[in-house]
């Protein structure tokens, strides 16, 4: 695979920062809750957290992180690692935001929402993601999105984050021709 990057450090950090002035324009009151999905939702899920706490003056989203190996619909080929939930707050009638990294088919969402409604009934559900790749096989649209990068099937787009990575990148790989 032959990779090129498509966004550095400060172009994620930028991004980041954009999605939670979003979040501040269309929760003026704060009354939200971040769920990141495993893995890299998560830490996203705090930094988008954190940004938000910095532009609204101290207001803190919670935070919770969902596991959606057991609602995938691809079991029957791959034995789910399980990388564990943890939603310490009730999501009854709260307006939760799904954060994931790249938005591709659907499917990873699809499997959190379904994660996400065994926990509680939310009154409604956000996602946001940092890279939308397009190619949906699923009718699921993002409500904030960092950047658009419109990719071809066979190109795989990597992110990576500090807290796992030890970078913050977004790489688009490509066969070898």
């Amino acid at each position: 695979m032959v990779g090129k990057q498509l966004m550095d450090g400060e172009t994620v950090r930028r991004a980041v920062r954009r999605m939670a002035h979003e979040f501040a324009e269309r929760h003026p009151q704060g009354n939200i809750v971040l769920v990141g999905i495993q893995t890299r939702g998560v830490p996203l899920a705090h930094r988008l957290a954190s940004e938000f706490k910095q532009i609204e003056g101290g207001k803190t989203l919670p935070v919770g992180s969902l596991d959606i190996s057991f609602h995938r619909d691809d079991l029957a080929n791959n034995m789910p690692v399980p990388k564990g939930t943890e939603v310490l707050f009730d999501l009854k009638d709260q307006t939760v935001i799904l954060v994931d990294d790249v938005l591709y088919t659907g499917r990873t969402i699809r499997a959190a929402l379904d994660a996400l409604c065994d926990l509680g009934r939310p009154k409604i559900i956000q996602l946001a993601v940092l890279v939308d790749r397009g190619h949906r096989e699923l009718p699921i649209r993002p409500d904030f999105v960092g950047k658009n990068l419109p990719t071809a099937p066979q190109e795989r787009v990597r992110v990576r984050l500090a807290e796992l990575d030890g970078e913050d990148a977004v790489v688009i790989e490509k066969e070898k021709s």
